[in-house]
């Protein structure tokens, strides 16, 4: 019980050490994120695409 109040403790210190963003930072950063998030749900829906393809074609071809 004790390691977990000195766990505790020292945790809650450290979280008064961190610098928060503000609401634009936060907002601007979760904007980002969406956006890389899409274009790589885009590029690699195309890669997926391309070797289903080049995949579908040399199985065919055999």
């Amino acid at each position: 019980m004790h390691r977990i109040k000195t766990f505790l403790k020292e945790s809650q210190a450290e979280f008064k050490k961190v610098t928060w963003p503000n609401a634009q930072m936060l907002k601007r950063s979760t904007v980002a994120v969406i956006i890389l998030m899409v274009l790589m749900a885009m590029f690699f829906g195309m890669v997926d695409l391309i070797f289903s393809r080049m995949l579908h074609v040399f199985a065919r071809g055999q």
